[in-house]
């Protein structure tokens, strides 16, 4: 590795997967590498300058060895005066390409004898731009796989207005109750609030939705698991499939993976137009992967076994049917340990834990909420 230094210079509008990917390799030659996120006179930003510094600097932290500044000006006046001889581009296709070439002449006739380096962008990473990434979010789109997690929180927070919270739990710890605990404390405070129930959209594909899509899935659970579960009118007995892949942990997981995409995209139409603090209630957030849809911005509710049971109990389950739904899903521990581990690896997200045993626990979801929400900088609606 080269001790020489570089400066990668772009407008972080916000920064993205692409825009990383181009700031590792340059990093792999050399030893030092500036980030400028600068200012372009004719162009209107989303972001102002402070804040895509933010962004880009907690989105850029796992790389020590890269520093973020802001600038004002010429790219190549910022470089020579900073002693940085070359400049890093990205580009991603042959429009890119002739407009990084003609900047890098114009650097030249200011004679500073500042050199500049191209990448190219990956193939997978081609189609990525902070355009792109706002163009879909507008339309509550996939966005995760375009920018990193924080990047992605602020740009859902800014856009969209919205602030997204996974509660998930082991069955029968009280998820849905301290969701609508939650949902009364934000109504308490002037925040807007939505609950989305994960359970009730896959009801629905089971049992109500009727577009061709989620037909076509009905019909492939009840080639897989049975075609008696189908009933006249095309739709799944839900009680009699749960006790099918409640007992056999294969046949859950195929059934978590046939139903992943079709649920994902009624979360998604549930999820448009929606603003404030978003509660999605649901408990195999950590088994799925699907905490980042929540920014691994996650409460796991948890609760003792004996509760557990008596609350199942109450809710018409045999003690054999609860042996067999308990073990079927990941016990409190594991899921806490996927959740950090996510965390980790995505250098982004928060985990907060909540026992709620007893019977009279308002003053714990009181405290925690307030966390979160101090967490997620989420402020009343002023009247």
């Amino acid at each position: 590795m080269s001790s020489k230094k570089a400066i990668y210079g772009f407008s972080g509008d916000p920064i993205t997967f692409g825009h990383v990917d181009i700031i590792q390799r340059a990093l792999a030659i050399f030893g030092e590498l500036i980030v400028g996120i600068g200012v372009n006179p004719a162009k209107k930003y989303f972001f102002d300058q402070a804040q895509r510094k933010e962004i880009a600097e907690a989105s850029l932290k796992f790389l020590p060895q890269v520093k973020v500044v802001t600038f004002q000006g010429l790219l190549v006046d910022y470089a020579y005066e900073n002693n940085i001889g070359t400049v890093i581009r990205g580009i991603r296709n042959s429009e890119d390409l002739n407009y990084e070439l003609m900047l890098h002449q114009i650097g030249e006739s200011q004679k500073n004898n500042i050199d500049t380096i191209y990448f190219p962008a990956k193939q997978r990473l081609s189609h990525v731009s902070s355009g792109a990434v706002k163009a879909l979010q507008l339309e509550q789109g996939l966005i995760h796989e375009y920018l990193p997690l924080y990047a992605k929180q602020q740009l859902e927070a800014k856009l969209s207005g919205q602030f997204i919270l996974a509660i998930t739990g082991e069955m029968g710890v009280g998820k849905s109750y301290v969701s609508q605990q939650f949902e009364q404390l934000a109504i308490q405070q002037n925040i807007p609030v939505h609950r989305i129930d994960i359970d009730q959209i896959g009801h629905a594909l089971l049992s109500e939705l009727t577009e061709p899509r989620y037909q076509s899935l009905r019909d492939e659970i009840a080639h897989h698991f049975g075609e008696d579960l189908q009933q006249a009118n095309g739709f799944i007995d839900r009680k009699a499939l749960g006790k099918i892949i409640f007992n056999a942990p294969e046949k859950l997981n195929y059934f978590n993976e046939i139903i992943y995409q079709p649920l994902l995209l009624q979360l998604r139409r549930a999820l448009y137009g929606k603003r404030g603090l978003i509660l999605l209630d649901t408990a195999l957030v950590a088994e799925v992967k699907m905490s980042y849809l929540s920014n691994n911005n996650v409460l796991l509710v948890s609760a003792t076994v004996e509760v557990q049971e008596k609350r199942l109990l109450q809710r018409g389950y045999s003690a054999a049917q609860i042996k067999a739904r308990l073990q079927s899903q990941f016990t409190t521990a594991r899921k806490r340990a996927l959740i950090q581990d996510k965390i980790t690896t995505d250098a982004h997200g928060k985990l907060w834990e909540l026992e709620n045993t007893a019977v009279d626990n308002q003053l714990a979801i009181q405290a925690v909420f307030k966390k979160i929400i101090h967490q997620l900088n989420i402020t009343p609606v002023k009247k």
